[in-house]
């Protein structure tokens, strides 16, 4: 697949220390010289990383090429904050956003709501919308053969990804429900899908048919990482409540040395990146952790980086944005 028709993209969290942040700005360079179509940027729960968030969103808006994406959950916000808070997004040059419900905050007092005023994701995903045309309701555009610029009816739209679960949510009670899920975010505005991490071809695969099948227009992106010691999949399957994947449990935990357990996680991840383009997938989301040498070898064993004998991709805009009538 040719970097015409897929688009890769990364994640990165926002650092949790002096020493993490003194480093990311080397990782976000390095991924950034991959051209990848955006990098998407986490938030933690109830807005607790919302300042370092914004901070490494605007290095990624001043510092480089590449659009940014904005991580903006449901859970413990007012409508108010939400809005102030999107439009802070918006303000700060931010054109892409991945809207999701969110985990509620760790250690909440009794009889606190977790959720907030914003109740599903669908609901977040018409908020955006709705604060990026309030808060850009026309343009003005030059019209050929007129002496001035004239008011025409065109708004500067939003990308608004949302989550995908091949292997369900924690809390649905079959696929179909997800793929209702999916539907009314899509009916919300959403634009975009983004899976949770999956260790599994086949579990993309037929999921995304059964979603379009089912009437979801978007593409839905995979997201993978590879996974570079038993620590790091143990985590990852915390996180994200996927079973086990036993032969690359026991590949890690067999091998002896770091050198060894980072080249098995990179050829597996770069297998099942290949097999999800081969099956039709859009392009790959790459969970970076934060460094940037594992996911670029990734690219680079599928045929994504540029070489000698394949050009780089051309760099995409930095806004997500379209002019359409409104």
């Amino acid at each position: 697949m040719s970097c015409t028709e897929a688009r890769y993209s990364f994640e990165l969290y926002p650092p949790r220390n002096e020493r993490a942040a003194a480093a990311l700005p080397a990782t976000i360079d390095r991924l950034a010289a991959a051209h990848p179509d955006f990098i998407s940027v986490t938030f933690g729960a109830g807005g607790s990383s919302r300042t370092a968030s914004l901070e490494v969103l605007r290095y990624i808006i001043e510092h480089t090429d590449v659009s940014p994406m904005a991580h903006l959950t449901c859970v413990g916000s007012s409508h108010e904050e939400a809005n102030r808070l999107i439009r802070e997004f918006l303000d700060a040059g931010v054109r892409r956003f991945l809207a999701v419900r969110g985990d509620p905050p760790v250690g909440l007092p009794e009889g606190v709501d977790p959720i907030g005023d914003i109740r599903t994701t669908a609901e977040l995903v018409q908020l955006i919308h709705r604060v990026q045309a309030e808060r850009v309701p026309y343009g003005e555009l030059p019209v050929p053969g007129l002496p001035a610029r004239a008011v025409l009816e065109h708004r500067e739209h939003v990308q608004i990804a949302v989550a995908a679960f091949p292997n369900g949510h924690p809390s649905s009670r079959s696929v179909s429900q997800d793929i209702d899920a999916l539907l009314a975010k899509q009916a919300a505005g959403a634009n975009l899908g983004i899976t949770q991490l999956f260790f599994h071809a086949e579990d993309y695969l037929h999921f995304a048919q059964r979603a379009a099948e089912a009437g979801v227009a978007f593409p839905i992106l995979p997201g993978i990482m590879p996974v570079t010691s038993p620590a790091r999949l143990k985590r990852m399957l915390e996180l994200s409540g996927e079973d086990l994947p036993s032969d690359l449990a026991i590949e890690l935990e067999v091998e002896p040395t770091d050198e060894g357990r980072r080249e098995i996680g990179i050829a597996w991840a770069a297998r099942l990146g290949q097999r999800l383009l081969d099956g039709g997938a859009p392009g790959l989301h790459l969970y970076t952790f934060n460094q940037h040498e594992a996911v670029l070898s990734v690219l680079d064993r599928i045929g994504a980086l540029a070489s000698p004998d394949r050009p780089a991709c051309p760099t995409p805009e930095k806004s997500a944005t379209e002019k359409e009538p409104a």
